[in-house]
C-alpha cells in the first residue's frame, strides 16, 4: 500500500512571476474603444491613400485603369469598372470607420477587399494582409468602440426604448 503524498507548501510566487502578472494586470487595463479605435483608424488610412492614387479630379485615372487591366488582372470584371469600384470602397468605407458609423459593415467590406486583394493580386503579402485582417475582425468581432458614432447611436436608441 502507498502512502498518501504530503501537501506541498505554498510558496510565494517568484519576482519574474509577480513582474509577469503586474504586467498583465496592467496590460488588461487597456480599454476595449482604445483597441478599436487603432483598428478603424489605421487600416482605414491605408486604403484612403490608396484611393488617392486612383483618383484625380473626382475621376479614376488611366493608371489606375492600366494598373487593374495589366498588373492586377482580376478575373470576370471589366479593368475599368474594378478601378472605379476600388477607388470609391478605398475613401467610402475608410471614412466610414473613421468616424465609426456603420463601422462592422465598413470593416467587413475592406475585410472583403482584402480578401480578394490577397487571393487574386498579391497573394505573397499575407503578412501585411493579415495585419489588416486582424483589425478588421477586432471590429466586426468587438464593435467600434465608444469613440463612434455608432456608439452614440445605439446609446440615444437605448435610452429611447427604455423610456417606453
Amino acid at each position: 500500500m502507498t502512502e498518501p503524498l504530503a501537501p506541498v507548501p505554498a510558496r510565494a510566487p517568484s519576482l519574474p512571476a509577480r513582474a509577469i502578472c503586474a504586467a498583465t494586470a496592467l496590460l488588461d487595463r487597456i480599454p476595449q474603444s482604445v483597441v478599436s479605435a487603432a483598428a478603424r483608424i489605421f487600416p482605414a488610412a491605408v486604403f484612403w491613400r490608396s484611393g488617392q492614387t486612383k483618383v484625380e479630379d473626382f475621376h479614376v485615372t488611366q493608371n489606375a485603369i492600366d494598373l487593374f487591366r495589366d498588373e492586377y488582372a482580376l478575373p470576370l470584371i471589366d479593368p475599368a469598372l474594378a478601378a472605379k469600384i476600388a477607388a470609391f470602397s478605398e475613401h467610402f468605407f475608410p471614412v466610414l470607420l473613421v468616424i465609426g458609423f456603420a463601422s462592422r459593415l465598413a470593416a467587413l467590406a475592406l475585410l472583403i477587399m482584402t480578401s480578394v486583394i490577397e487571393i487574386f493580386v498579391y497573394p505573397d503579402a499575407w503578412p501585411i494582409h493579415g495585419v489588416w485582417a486582424t483589425c478588421f475582425l477586432v471590429v466586426i468581432a468587438r464593435g467600434p468602440g465608444v469613440f463612434s458614432i455608432d456608439h452614440l447611436l445605439a446609446r440615444r436608441w437605448m435610452r429611447k426604448n427604455q423610456r417606453g
